[in-house]
C-alpha cells in the first residue's frame, strides 16, 4: 500500500485547476473562440476520472479512519466486531484503488480518445496477401459492430483473386477508438493453404495495419493553396454513376507530397470531404510518429508505438493459433478471434502497456 496522504495530495492539487477550467467552460464568451473552447474541454474532460477517483478515495479513507476509531474507543464488542469487518473490507478494496489513480496521474496518449483511420495493405504473399488484408477487414468490421463503431470506407484497391491489395476506412465511435484499436498497427503474418495453391503446402503471407488518431478540425491548420484537387471517375461500388461521372477525388499536399483519394461516395463533395478528413490526419500522423518515436525509445514491448515494420502477430491456420509476439499471448481457437473477439488480446495489451508505464514513471 502506498502513502496514502502522498497519493492524495497529488489528485488534490490538481483541483484548482479543474475548477479554473469548469468556470471558464461555463463563460459564455469562451464560445467566440472555438478552437481554445475545444481545448479546454479536452482538459477538463482529461481531468474529470483523475478527480473523481480521488474524491472516492479521499471519501473510503476517511471510513477506514472512522472504523478504526471505533475499534479504538468503543466498548460494545458487536460494534468493534461490525468495525473489523468494514476495515477488512476497504483494506481490500484500497490497493486497487490506489493502481488506478497511478494509471490515471500518468499522461495518456493525447489521442486515446479521437477516432481512427485504418490502412490495411496486403504485404508479401501477393493474391494470398490481398485475400489475407480481406480477412482483417473483415475481422475489424465485426469487432467495430461488437463496441456499436461507425464503419467508413475511404478507398479501397481489390485483390485479382479477392480481399484488397489495400483499404482504407475510419472507425468513429464515443469510447476512444484509437485508444484500442491502436495496439493493432504492425505487420501481421498468416500462416496456412493458400485457396491459390494446389498441392495442399503451407505458405506465410502478410499483411500490414497502419492505425493513425483521426486529427480534428482545429488539430492541424491546412492551406488550401498547398493542395492540389484532381478528379476521376469512380471505379467503385456506385451503380450507374460509376465510370460516368467525376465524383472520385483525389488531393495532393504539395509541400509533403502525401496523396489521399475518396471514390467511396456518388458525391463528389462528399468524397472531397472525406479526402480532406484524412489528408488531414495523416499530415497530424506525421507529429504525432514523433510522441511514439519517444515511446519506442523507453520500451521492451513497444504495444503501441505504431511501428508498422514490427510483425506484431502470427494467425496459424492449421494449428488454430493466434499469437501476439509483443507480450508472447496466444489463443487456440483463431476462427473465434478472425471473427471479431479480439478484446481479450488487446485488453491484455492494455495491461502490459499500463505496466510499463507506471515502472516508467517510478523511475
Amino acid at each position: 500500500m502506498t502513502d496514502n496522504n502522498s497519493l492524495l495530495g497529488k489528485v488534490l492539487s490538481l483541483q484548482d485547476k479543474y475548477k479554473s477550467l469548469q468556470d471558464q467552460l461555463s463563460d459564455p464568451s469562451i464560445m467566440s473562440d472555438m478552437k481554445k473552447y475545444v481545448q479546454l474541454n479536452k482538459d477538463y474532460k482529461e481531468l474529470e476520472p483523475i478527480i473523481n477517483a480521488g474524491l472516492e478515495y479521499k471519501g473510503v479513507l476517511a471510513e477506514l479512519s472512522s472504523a478504526k476509531d471505533i475499534l479504538v474507543n468503543e466498548k460494545d464488542e458487536e460494534l468493534k466486531d461490525m468495525a473489523k469487518e468494514e476495515i477488512s473490507e476497504i483494506e481490500s478494496k484500497i490497493p486497487d484503488m490506489e493502481q488506478n489513480i497511478k494509471l490515471l496521474l500518468i499522461p495518456a496518449d493525447p489521442d486515446d480518445e479521437k477516432n481512427a483511420i485504418i490502412e490495411i495493405r496486403g504485404g508479401t504473399g501477393g493474391d494470398e496477401a490481398a485475400i489475407f488484408a480481406g480477412d482483417l477487414f473483415r475481422m475489424y468490421s465485426k469487432f467495430a459492430e461488437v463496441k456499436g463503431w461507425k464503419l467508413t470506407v475511404s478507398d479501397q484497391a481489390p485483390g485479382t483473386s479477392g480481399g484488397y491489395k489495400q483499404i482504407v476506412f475510419k472507425l468513429s465511435g464515443s469510447d476512444g477508438v484509437y485508444g484500442v484499436m491502436k495496439y493493432e498497427s504492425g505487420v501481421h503474418r498468416v500462416q496456412r493453404v493458400p485457396q491459390t495453391e494446389t498441392q495442399g503446402r503451407i505458405q506465410t503471407s502478410a499483411a500490414t495495419v497502419a492505425v493513425f488518431p483521426e486529427a480534428g478540425e482545429f488539430d492541424i491548420d491546412l492551406d488550401m493553396n498547398d493542395i492540389r484537387k484532381d478528379t476521376y471517375c469512380s471505379s467503385g461500388p456506385g451503380g450507374q454513376g460509376v465510370n460516368t461521372t467525376y465524383s472520385a477525388v483525389r488531393l495532393t499536399h504539395i509541400p509533403s507530397g502525401i496523396v489521399v483519394q475518396c471514390q467511396e461516395e456518388r458525391s463528389q463533395i462528399k468524397n472531397f470531404e472525406r479526402a480532406l478528413e484524412e489528408l488531414r490526419t495523416r499530415l497530424y500522423n506525421r507529429e504525432h510518429q514523433k510522441y511514439l518515436d519517444g515511446i519506442a525509445a523507453k520500451r521492451k514491448t513497444m504495444v503501441s508505438t505504431g511501428d508498422r515494420s514490427a510483425k506484431i502477430r502470427t494467425y496459424n491456420y492449421p494449428q488454430s493459433r493466434v499469437t501476439d509476439h509483443r507480450i508472447n499471448w496466444t489463443m487456440y481457437n483463431l476462427p473465434v478471434f478472425m471473427n471479431g473477439d479480439i478484446q481479450e488480446c488487446i485488453d491484455a495489451l492494455q495491461v502490459a502497456e499500463n505496466a510499463e508505464r507506471l515502472k516508467e514513471a517510478g523511475e
